[in-house]
């Protein structure tokens, strides 16, 4: 028969894997280089072999680990965007969980597309193995140059979803580019520079096209991607998706 814990740790189970599972906190990078006026964004397809969006161009980005929050950097996120991660944030929000999101998208950066956005520094803290290639450059992770530009989370009744933080930095913030035979990963392929103008005629998650749309607004406005503007923040209420400005 099957004991009191082992049925309350699979329905647990069931929760966590059903249409009312909570969504993780993730992040995603959005690399932007302005050419001949125009603006363009870093984006890699992937494989067609993927279970989540199969052949989709997509942002480097993903899931929030535990070790983004405790991996050591050369310069600590700025205390306003620390605030402006904590506004609604689901569960009991902290600082830690905050800088894990914050990190996540320079991790993502880095196993995906083989981008480093840090500074030269050394640690004597323990550095995690997902973020080893960092210290073996000489670099620690600087989110600084991040600007937090919107907030996205997955409906219910999907077999998967996130709380996704969309982040903006500038092709200057690069420390390091490692060419595709040097980065750890081949989760993305083909990485392409695309038009601001163009996105949307590409196979593209729909969330992300709206983040385009949301960029491309910003990027309109005086001053740019300065981070004191209001941050989107789309999710469902009923059937509907609602935008709030955090």
């Amino acid at each position: 028969p099957m004991t009191e814990d082992v049925r309350l740790a699979s329905e647990a189970k069931k929760r966590l894997s059903g249409p009312n599972m909570k969504p993780a906190d993730s992040a995603s990078l959005v690399i932007v280089d302005k050419r001949e006026g125009v603006h363009q964004v870093l984006m890699g397809k992937r494989s067609d072999k993927h279970v989540f969006y199969p052949g989709a161009y997509v942002f480097p980005g993903g899931r929030v680990d535990s070790d983004d929050a405790i991996m050591p950097a050369a310069v600590e996120p700025r205390p306003e965007v620390i605030a402006r991660l904590k506004i609604r944030m689901s569960g009991r929000p902290s600082d830690r969980r905050a800088r894990a999101i914050a990190l996540a998208g320079i991790r993502e950066a880095y196993e995906e597309a083989g981008i480093l956005f840090g500074k030269p520094g050394r640690t004597t803290k323990p550095v995690p193995k997902d973020w080893q290639g960092f210290v073996d450059h000489g670099l620690l992770p600087d989110p600084t140059s991040l600007v937090y530009f919107m907030r996205a989370r997955t409906p219910p009744r999907r077999p998967r979803r996130f709380d996704n933080r969309f982040f903006a930095v500038d092709v200057s913030a690069i420390a390091l580019d490692l060419p595709r035979g040097k980065r750890p990963t081949d989760e993305l392929g083909d990485l392409v520079w695309v038009p601001l103008t163009d996105v949307k005629s590409l196979h593209l998650p729909n969330i992300q096209q709206v983040a385009m749309e949301e960029l491309q607004a910003r990027l309109n406005t005086p001053d740019g991607l300065a981070a004191h503007h209001p941050v989107p923040y789309y999710h469902a209420v009923g059937s509907r998706f609602r935008r709030d400005l955090l």
